[in-house]
């Protein structure tokens, strides 16, 4: 399981932060000014994380920019993230964990080659479900 962080407009600040603690690499870093909709987006959002990933031995810490900084409040910031190993465990995970909750993202499959879910669960906690796509 690996943790996902949300921010209000520092993702990229607070990651060099964690990566000068921990060390290591990013593998992934990706604006919101790189996704296909980027057009349609919000002024002042293409500089913004979309998504970035930092190794932490065999785990990941992860993060993004919220799209609203109203969004952003201690409780929304952090989720946790799981990897299912097909459609079918991420569609039985998604639909457990959601049950009495709210989807955030239906499954689907989305431009970074990945199925990907997320809900709240009905106790409050926020998950992610990617399955990467072959």
């Amino acid at each position: 399981m690996d943790v996902y962080l949300n921010f209000a407009g520092n993702c990229r600040e607070a990651f060099e932060f964690y990566r000068s603690v921990f060390g290591g690499e990013f593998t992934v870093v990706q604006t919101f000014g790189d996704a296909p909709q980027q057009a349609q987006m919000p002024e002042g959002l293409a500089d913004r994380i979309m998504h970035i990933r930092l190794p932490l031995g065999a785990s990941l810490l992860m993060g993004s920019d919220v799209f609203d900084d109203a969004e952003h409040f201690v409780g929304s910031n952090v989720q946790l993230s799981l990897a299912p190993e097909s459609r079918e465990a991420c569609d039985r995970l998604f639909a457990a964990l959601s049950d009495g909750g709210e989807v955030e993202s239906a499954p689907q499959e989305m431009f970074w080659g990945a199925y990907f879910a997320s809900c709240r669960d009905r106790f409050g906690i926020r998950w992610m479900l990617n399955h990467e796509l072959d």
